[in-house]
C-alpha cells in the first residue's frame, strides 16, 4: 500500500517536473517521453538518486542520445567536433549550423560530378586548392569516399594549402581519422603545378572561400591539371576594385561608365562582379562550360557565388576577344596576364 502511495506521488510530482525538463531538452517525440518517464519512475522507485539527482541524470541523457536532424546518416560525428562544426559536447550553434548548411549544400551541387567521373572511370582524384583547414576536402572524403575505397573504386583528395600550420593539422586529423586516401599539401600555385606529389592530371579542381586571387590561382592549376571540373565559390576579390580606384581619374576622360565606379562603395561591389565575369569568360575560352548560381541564401552568406565549369573541349568562340575589350574600355589592362592566357 505504502508502494502504491509513494508511486502515486512520483506519478503525480516527479513526472511533471522531468516532462518539463525533457521538454526544455527538445525532446518531444511522445515515445521517447514515455519511456523515459518510465525509467525515471522506476528508478525513484529504487531510490538510487534524490528526485534533483535523477531529473539532472536525465536530461543530460536525452541530450547525449538525442539525434541531430541536420546531421547527414553515416556523417563521422568525431570529424565535425574537429572541423569545430559540432561543439565538444555534440551540439550545433548558430554560426556552425549556417557553415555545416554551405558545406552540405557545395556537397550537393559537387556529388554529381563526382558520380560522373566514376562512370567514365573507376578512380578519381581531387584538389582543394586553397583548402585551408580542408573542411571541404574532409566532407567529400566522409560522406562519399570513405565508403567506396573498399571496393573497386580507388580516389584520391589533396588539401594544397600555403599555411604549414593548417597542412600539418589536417594531416594529423586524417591520421586519426582513418582517412588513408587524403594528402595534405604545403604548395604554392607555382609550386602546386609542377609538383611530383601530384598527378599530371587532376578529375575535380575545388576552391572554396579562397580569398582574392586565390581563386585565380585555383582557376590556373585546373587549365594546367585538365580538370574535368571545376567549382569555385570566389571570396574578397579586391584587385580588379583596387585598379579601377587607382585608374579613376584616367578613365573619367575615357569612358562614361567609369561613373559606375566613381563612388568607393560601387567599385568594390563592381569590382567584385567584374572579377567573377572576367573568371568565367576565362574560362569559356579554354573550353569549359560555365554555370553561375547561389550557393545558399543570402541571410547565411554574403560570399555566395558559385561558380561550375565543365570541361567540353569546344572553346567559345568570342570569349577571348570580349576579355580584351572589357579589359580595354574599363582602363583594365594590366590585368591582361591573369585573365588572358
Amino acid at each position: 500500500m505504502a508502494h502504491q502511495t509513494y508511486r502515486g506521488y512520483l506519478a503525480r510530482h516527479v513526472c511533471a517536473v522531468h516532462t518539463r525538463c525533457l521538454v526544455m531538452a527538445d525532446l518531444r517525440h511522445s515515445a521517447g517521453i514515455m519511456a523515459n518517464h518510465h525509467r525515471q519512475l522506476n528508478h525513484g522507485v529504487v531510490g538510487g538518486y534524490s528526485f534533483g539527482d535523477e531529473a539532472e541524470v536525465r536530461l543530460k541523457f536525452s541530450d547525449n542520445m538525442k539525434p541531430i536532424a541536420e546531421i547527414k546518416l553515416g556523417q563521422s560525428i568525431e570529424l565535425l567536433k574537429e572541423l569545430h562544426i559540432l561543439t565538444r559536447d555534440g551540439k550545433l550553434n548558430q554560426d556552425s549550423r549556417r557553415k555545416l548548411k554551405q558545406v552540405y549544400h557545395l556537397f550537393h551541387f559537387i556529388e554529381p560530378l563526382l558520380d560522373e567521373v566514376l562512370d567514365v572511370k573507376q578512380s578519381l582524384t581531387l584538389a582543394d586548392h586553397g583548402a585551408g583547414k580542408s573542411y571541404l576536402g574532409f566532407i567529400i572524403y566522409d560522406l562519399f569516399l570513405k565508403e567506396r575505397v573498399s571496393k573497386p573504386i580507388s580516389g584520391h583528395i589533396f588539401g594544397i594549402e600555403t599555411r604549414e600550420e593548417l597542412v600539418s593539422k589536417s594531416q594529423q586529423l586524417a591520421i586519426r581519422l582513418g582517412f588513408a586516401h587524403m594528402s595534405f599539401l604545403n604548395l604554392s600555385v607555382e609550386q602546386s603545378i609542377h609538383s611530383p606529389q601530384l598527378p599530371e592530371q587532376i578529375d575535380i579542381v575545388t576552391a572554396l572561400h579562397a580569398c582574392d586571387t586565390a581563386t585565380d590561382d585555383a582557376i590556373k592549376f585546373a587549365l594546367h591539371k585538365q580538370a574535368k571540373f571545376i567549382v569555385l565559390v570566389p571570396c574578397c576579390q579586391a584587385e580588379v576594385a583596387a585598379i579601377l580606384n587607382k585608374n579613376k581619374n584616367q578613365s573619367f576622360g575615357k569612358t562614361p561608365l567609369s561613373e559606375i565606379w566613381r563612388h568607393p562603395i560601387h567599385a568594390r561591389e563592381f569590382g567584385s562582379h567584374l572579377t567573377n565575369v572576367l573568371r568565367c569568360l576565362l574560362l569559356e575560352a579554354h573550353g569549359y562550360q560555365v554555370t553561375v548560381t547561389e550557393l545558399v541564401g543570402w541571410e547565411h552568406s554574403m560570399k555566395n557565388e558559385l561558380i561550375i565549369a565543365s570541361q567540353k573541349d569546344i572553346p567559345r568562340k568570342n570569349a577571348q576577344q570580349r576579355l580584351e575589350q572589357i579589359l580595354q574600355e574599363l582602363n583594365l589592362e594590366e590585368l591582361r596576364g591573369r585573365f588572358i592566357y
